[in-house]
């Protein structure tokens, strides 16, 4: 397992702003306990605690992937409001030491679902 450094940095914060995803007009996950993680020149992921995540509209994919900084990733498809994203979000059950924060929290691909809002009360 790689670990994160000058040449690739990973910081993970605890988001204070409310995070909502949606998908077909359905209220996915909705959480004030979202971490946000930052990888090298990535886009900030939202990682949301499950606890957060409307576990009953997803459903475990047999997709995998691996990234060498975080470890394995497992995956889930959303139902909501009739529409059906394969492979919309994923979760690392087992993190890399480095991040285990993200461990038992979920994370969505923007372009999947039909939003992911951040209110800034």
């Amino acid at each position: 397992m790689k670990q994160p450094g000058p040449d690739h940095p990973i910081t993970i914060t605890q988001n204070p702003h409310r995070i909502r995803v949606m998908l077909g007009g359905f209220i996915i996950a909705e959480t004030t306990q979202a971490l946000t993680l930052q990888e090298a020149t990535l886009p900030p992921v939202q990682y949301i605690p499950r606890q957060d995540v409307r576990m009953d509209l997803l459903d475990s994919t047999d997709h995998k992937s691996h990234c060498p900084y975080k470890g394995d990733a497992s995956y889930f498809t959303v139902s909501g409001g009739g529409l059906v994203r394969e492979n919309a979000a994923w979760s690392y059950e087992e993190p890399a030491p480095s991040v285990a924060a993200i461990k038992e929290h979920i994370a969505f691909y923007p372009e999947k679902v039909d939003d992911i809002e951040e209110f800034r009360d």
